[in-house]
C-alpha cells in the first residue's frame, strides 16, 4: 500500500513516519507540505527532523486530487485548524483519511468553536468521521478522527467503570499529568528547559480542548454523567501521560467486581494491559502502544482510584492512528507497532 502524511515535521508525525517505514503493508510513503505554503521541492524531512538525515523523503505540494489518484490513504499530523480547511474533497469522495488532529472529534460544531477557539468544520463533514478511540472502534469509517492524548488516557481507565455504572456519575475527578512533547515544537515559555526542568505547572485546568470530546464519549456510554473536574500539568519529562482518576464507587461495590469489569472490557485489546491493584509508571509504556491500567478501592471513603499511564506520541497519536489504519484495512492491529516498550 501507498500512503501519505500531511504535517511529517512534528512530533507525532515523525514519530508516525518511523512506525510506517516498519509497516509490513506498507511499500511507499509520501510527504506533504501545508497547502496555505508555496511549494518548495527543494525541502525534504531531513531539513525539519535531522534524526531521520539517511531519509532522503522531499515535502511535496499539497493537491487533494493528485493525493486521491497516488496513494490509498492519508495520515493528518497537522495542529487543530488545518484539516477542517482540507479535507472536503477527501471526503465527499469518501478517500480514506485518519486524522491526528481534533478538527473532526467533535461532532457539535459549536463545541469545537468554544474549545478550539477557531471556525469548526461544517456540519454535515463531521457526521462522516469516526472517533477513533481504537479499543472501542468497530467498523470504522473512512475517515478516522483519532483520540487526543489526554482522551486517550482518560477514556480507557474510565471505561469498563462507566460501562458497567460502577461510579457515582456526578464525582469523577481526573489529574491528569504529560511530558513536554504533548505541547509540540512550537517553542512557549512553558516548555523551555530554565523553566519546566525540576518543576511542574498546571495549566488550562477544566479549560483544556479534549475535556469536550471525553464528555461526548462518556455521554455515548452513560448520558447521566454531567461533567468531570479535569486538571492537566506539565512535567520534566520528555513523552508520557498519567491519568490518575478519582471518583466515587456506587452502592455496593468491590474489588472483584472492579476488577471484572477491567477484565470484561479488555480481555481482547492487545494494546492494554492491567495491573492487580498497582499502579503503573510512565517509563512502563515510554516507546510503546501500550495503555497500563493500575486501580485500588478505598473502603474507609469510598473512592476508587484508578491510573492509565501511555506515551503521548504512540498511544496518544502516532501509534494509536496505525493501530486505527489496521483496524480500517483488516490488519493485525498489532502490526508495524513496537511488541515492547524502551526499557529502561
Amino acid at each position: 500500500m501507498r500512503v501519505g502524511i500531511l504535517g511529517a515535521t512534528g512530533y507525532s508525525g515523525a514519530v508516525l513516519f518511523s512506525l510506517l517505514t516498519q509497516h509490513p503493508q506498507i511499500t511507499k510513503i509520501d510527504l506533504y507540505g501545508h497547502a496555505n505554503r508555496e511549494p518548495d521541492r527543494r525541502r525534504s524531512l531531513v531539513d525539519e527532523v535531522p534524526a531521520y538525515s539517511n531519509i532522503h523523503a522531499q515535502l511535496l505540494p499539497f493537491i487533494p486530487q493528485t493525493i486521491m489518484e497516488t496513494d490509498d490513504c492519508l495520515f493528518c499530523a497537522t495542529p487543530a485548524g488545518i484539516t477542517k480547511d482540507l479535507m472536503e474533497p477527501f471526503i465527499a469522495q469518501n478517500f480514506p483519511v485518519i486524522d491526528l488532529s481534533g478538527d473532526y472529534r467533535l461532532k457539535d460544531p459549536l463545541q469545537y468553536k468554544k474549545w478550539y477557539h477557531k471556525e469548526p468544520p461544517a456540519e454535515q463533514l463531521l457526521t462522516k468521521a469516526d472517533y477513533g478511540l481504537s479499543e472501542f472502534l468497530n467498523h470504522p469509517k473512512n475517515y478516522i478522527a483519532n483520540p487526543g492524548c489526554y482522551a486517550t488516557a482518560t477514556l480507557l481507565g474510565l471505561a469498563p467503570l462507566v460501562l458497567e455504572k460502577l461510579l457515582e456519575p456526578d464525582s469523577i475527578i481526573v489529574d491528569a499529568k504529560s511530558g513536554v512533547s504533548g505541547a509540540g515544537k512550537k517553542l512557549q515559555p512553558s516548555n523551555q528547559y530554565t523553566f519546566i526542568n525540576e518543576n511542574a505547572f498546571l495549566y488550562k485546568i477544566n479549560e483544556h480542548q479534549h475535556i469536550p470530546e471525553i464528555m461526548q464519549q462518556l455521554h455515548k456510554w452513560d448520558p447521566t454523567i454531567p461533567t468531570i473536574h479535569f486538571t492537566t500539568t506539565l512535567i520534566p519529562v520528555t513523552r508520557g501521560i498519567m491519568a490518575t482518576i478519582y471518583a466515587k464507587a456506587a452502592p455496593q461495590i468491590s474489588v472483584a467486581k472492579i476488577q471484572e469489569a477491567y477484565l470484561h472490557s479488555y480481555s481482547h485489546s492487545p494494546f492494554v494491559r492491567l495491573r492487580n491493584e498497582t499502579f503503573p509508571t510512565i517509563q512502563d509504556v515510554k516507546g510503546s502502544n501500550y495503555c497500563d491500567i493500575g486501580f485500588n478501592y478505598n473502603p474507609q471513603t469510598n473512592v476508587v482510584t484508578v491510573v492509565a499511564v501511555i506515551d503521548n506520541l504512540l498511544k496518544g497519536a502516532a501509534g494509536q492512528a496505525v493501530q486505527n489504519f489496521n483496524k480500517l484495512y483488516g490488519f493485525e492491529e498489532t502490526t508495524g507497532l513496537p511488541a515492547l516498550p524502551s526499557f529502561p
